[in-house]
């Protein structure tokens, strides 16, 4: 996986000063007023080498880099790991996402001590000090690569501020990899060694202590978990008939209006939110359980006839967001990791077949045939055909 994510985002960069690189492509107009009304990312502090990337863009860290200018304001995703240059390892990835305000300046520095980034809560004077600063900092600061915005924003069009709040962890970081920590009952080897002693005493005739007894039992850290939406454990409406409980479990459209109600409302659009959340975490964050989590919602959306119908403006941006997330992989990359169980061939084979079905506006038939034809150009996959091991359908164009 590891593999496929770096190829993703590019090569990584290392330069004598990463502050003197510009950005390619944009003119001195934008420039300056990107510099007077963008905001500023100071990551002071910060060992030669570190892994340091701003959405789209990743870089190793040389010695003068102490942040990025000339953001735009909106949300962004900064995200870093620690590394061991000698030994040329890389911790697991930690970030945050973060919407920058116009002319904003926050304050990062690096704690040696946890390997991660602390954040300084600047007061209102503080933040106009830091201001006043910049010019001091500036040769030291690299610029925002303005290159990628256009993409960058087409795979977090939805995603908002109020969004951001809602799902980022209690603790501010997303962790890449799980931050686990021992049951009470299992911390110490001794109390470890007496668990498995009481329960060999209450089931003699059972097998030996095995090792992984003596291992102590794990847990995710409280507040250390992304707070996505949950899915309804039942997928059907309470007293519903024989049919009701037969249709509603192959159209999940009773699922999907109950997470609407529930966490969307206002807005059903915010459900794209979470799911280009959940789509940057794993391909930027290296989250998997982001890749979970946009699988469950992407499958609960294309197996929905009904709710097409009732949202058609909704499914028209979900058929944008999906596009676009799908451009931003290898065209292998689904032959590693997806293709295990072919979620995504035979979701949208259902989607597909639901669009040509379900009575619908034709501009959105149009553009879910577009889509289709895209994903079978760049996949090759037929969605028409139905293998009877659901394995993709190759075709020869």
């Amino acid at each position: 996986m590891v593999r496929y994510l770096q190829l993703v985002q590019g090569k990584y960069f290392r330069t004598t000063n990463i502050a003197v690189e510009s950005s390619v492509g944009m003119d001195q107009d934008t420039a300056r007023k990107l510099f007077e009304e963008g905001a500023t990312l100071l990551f002071l502090n910060v060992p030669p080498g570190t892994e340091f990337g701003i959405d789209y863009n990743t870089w190793n860290t040389a010695e003068n880099f102490k942040g990025v200018k000339m953001i735009p304001p909106g949300v962004h995703f900064v995200y870093y790991s620690a590394v061991n240059v000698r030994e040329r390892s890389t911790a697991p990835r930690m970030g945050f996402f973060h919407c920058f305000k116009r002319q904003e300046v926050m304050v990062l520095s690096w704690s040696k001590r946890d390997e991660d980034a602390v954040e300084h809560f600047l007061e209102d004077g503080e933040e106009a000090e830091y201001r006043g600063r910049l010019r001091e900092f500036d040769p030291f600061l690299g610029s925002y690569p303005y290159e990628s915005l256009k993409k960058w924003v087409s795979l977090t069009s939805h995603i908002t501020e109020a969004l951001v709040k809602d799902l980022m962890p209690s603790c501010g970081k997303i962790f890449s990899a799980p931050q686990l920590i021992a049951d009470d009952k299992t911390r110490t080897s001794a109390q470890r060694a007496e668990l498995a002693e009481s329960r060999r005493l209450e089931h003699p005739e059972g097998a030996n202590t095995s090792a992984e007894d003596l291992l102590p039992r794990m847990h995710n850290e409280p507040g250390t978990e992304i707070r996505f939406s949950p899915i309804p454990d039942r997928n059907y409406p309470v007293g519903a008939s024989a049919a009701e409980i037969t249709k509603y479990s192959m159209d999940l459209s009773y699922t999907l209006e109950s997470m609407l109600r529930t966490h969307y409302p206002d807005h059903p659009s915010g459900i794209l939110g979470e799911i280009q959340f959940a789509f940057v975490c794993f391909l930027v964050g290296q989250v998997y359980d982001g890749f979970e989590q946009w699988k469950r919602l992407v499958h609960i959306l294309c197996a929905s006839e009904e709710s097409l119908m009732a949202h058609q403006e909704l499914y028209a941006s979900f058929i944008t967001a999906l596009h676009f997330q799908l451009k931003e992989v290898p065209a292998d990359f689904f032959i590693d990791i997806v293709s295990k169980d072919n979620f995504l061939t035979t979701t949208l084979r259902e989607f597909f077949t639901n669009l040509e079905e379900a009575e619908v506006s034709q501009p959105i038939k149009v553009k879910g045939r577009r889509f289709k034809d895209s994903l079978t150009k760049r996949f090759r996959w037929d969605f028409d055909a139905m293998p009877d091991d659901d394995a993709p359908v190759v075709v020869q164009l």
